[in-house]
């Protein structure tokens, strides 16, 4: 079956960045790592808004074991508006060896060294006490069809970067905006607050 032709442009593997005024309230001060962007529209999950919920009360709602101790305290991250109740997870690239195919069931492979996968096989990872090392767990994730972004872009409602790993799994989410922010060299408070409606 031959691809989707590609996009004018792709943000696939860049950050979204709310403009400072962002009027949509679920959008605003948001960062969107963008795992796919196809004619078709375009998939992404929001890196600093957290939901109120924790890995391990997402384990023990799966009814699954929590062996990693390095993960129990973690909070679960609203990914956006689509499909809320269900889980999407960020993490670097895992592949198996033999076949060199994605090592869980489902996953959407985004190009730069990450994946995002929805399968259960890797809870039942992290449940044995393996699973990835770097990992975002969001419920939910932002999505946009063909063309909606890109007339809200024109409309100035969101800045692009070329995302950056270290900002997704290492920065305090709290410190995830402005460090977004930086990466094109400017600060919230310098920005016009003009902004319009994810």
């Amino acid at each position: 079956m031959p691809s989707d032709p590609a996009p004018d442009f792709n943000l696939s593997q860049h950050f979204l960045i709310a403009m400072p005024g962002m009027e949509d309230e679920l959008f605003a001060r948001s960062v969107i790592y963008i795992c796919e962007h196809t004619p078709r529209g375009v998939l992404g999950l929001c890196i600093n808004k957290l939901a109120d919920l924790s890995m391990h009360d997402l384990f023990r709602q799966a009814k699954l074991p929590m062996n990693r101790s390095d993960l129990e305290d973690e909070p679960i991250f609203w990914g956006g508006p689509v499909q809320s109740e269900r889980g999407f997870i960020l993490h670097p690239q895992a592949e198996d060896a033999t076949t060199g195919l994605p090592v869980y069931a489902s996953s959407l492979v985004t190009g730069d060294g990450l994946q995002m996968t929805t399968s259960r096989d890797i809870l039942q990872a992290l449940a044995e006490g393996h699973g990835p090392e770097k990992l975002l767990v969001a419920l939910g994730y932002a999505a946009w069809e063909s063309g909606q972004l890109e007339d809200e872009l024109r409309r100035n409602s969101w800045l692009t970067v070329r995302a950056d790993h270290h900002l997704i799994f290492e920065v305090p989410v709290a410190e995830r905006y402005d460090a977004a922010m930086a990466l094109l060299g400017v600060e919230a408070w310098r920005l016009a607050g003009t902004a319009g409606s994810a």
